[in-house]
């Protein structure tokens, strides 16, 4: 009785040191993945993500510019204003990540993807391939919202990325850096092999906090930059709308996110986890 007492005394501290394990890290190159179909499944996957995300979002928003046209006297108030273009942004990847997450990691954005192989989550082809296949998409995407709403594309900008006037570029720089640190930030959160060990219900339910995340940053971001945080998101629209302005700062819609990646990968894995700096 003793004997069994004194186990059942010791389990406790026993599991509490064995109740979770993070991954090993990705290599850094692994040619292994370009032989297996479940890579390319996920490249398919990611394409296939980005495009349907570029497709809802984009008409969105040009819908919105349609509805409060003053040339059209239309009501300013009308349409479904920062708020409906904040959740269009939010509530397709809280969808998209849902469908994807068990096939390619719901990734949807080369930025995520920058900073999960910084972490050593992916490797260097899984992430340039994610990222082309985003880049992709997006264009497909945009091009499929031209090809419906000819005659309000053009008109209306193409949902492309650009500075709103009265903005430096170092302000926009900033809100693009600012932003993508919450959403990458909140993707390491919700991802992390530590919490989702622990509390069976997190890995469900992380593409919620996730497409929350882009909802706050659109309704803060939005007039400043029309917020980008995803290079393939504003990559996409420049290329189909493909005018002078939308090239023109063109380049903070990628310096901003894989920065604000780099430094939310960097928060996560060697200061909150200190994971990075133990391997």
């Amino acid at each position: 009785m003793a004997k069994d007492i004194e186990v059942a005394e010791q389990a406790p501290e026993y599991s509490a040191t064995k109740d979770y394990h993070d991954p090993p890290p990705a290599p850094l190159i692994d040619m292994e993945e370009l032989t297996k179909w479940s890579f390319y499944r996920a490249l398919i996957a990611e394409f296939i993500a980005t495009l349907l995300f570029l497709y809802i979002t984009v008409l969105t928003v040009i819908g919105y510019k349609s509805q409060t046209d003053p040339a059209k006297n239309a009501d300013e108030c009308g349409g479904v204003g920062i708020l409906g273009i904040a959740w269009a942004f939010g509530g397709m990847i809280f969808i998209l990540v849902y469908c994807t997450a068990g096939i390619s990691g719901g990734h949807i954005n080369p930025a995520v993807t920058f900073g999960l192989f910084l972490a050593r989550k992916v490797s260097l082809v899984r992430a340039f391939l994610y990222m082309v296949a985003q880049c992709a998409g997006a264009i497909c995407g945009v091009g499929l919202v031209k090809g419906f709403q000819t005659a309000y594309y053009v008109r209306y900008g193409g949902g492309a990325n650009e500075m709103a006037p009265g903005y430096s570029k170092g302000t926009g720089l900033g809100a693009e850096i600012i932003g993508t640190f919450v959403l990458v930030y909140t993707v390491f959160a919700a991802t992390d092999p530590k919490r989702n060990a622990r509390d069976s219900h997190v890995p469900v339910l992380a593409p919620l906090p996730i497409g929350f995340a882009v909802f706050m940053v659109h309704l803060a971001t939005i007039p400043i930059t029309g917020t980008g945080i995803n290079p393939a998101r504003s990559f996409g629209a420049a290329v189909i709308y493909n005018q002078e302005k939308s090239w023109h700062e063109h380049w903070i819609f990628w310096v901003g996110p894989f920065v604000g990646a780099a430094i939310a990968a960097f928060y996560h894995q060697y200061i909150l986890r200190g994971s990075a700096i133990k391997a």
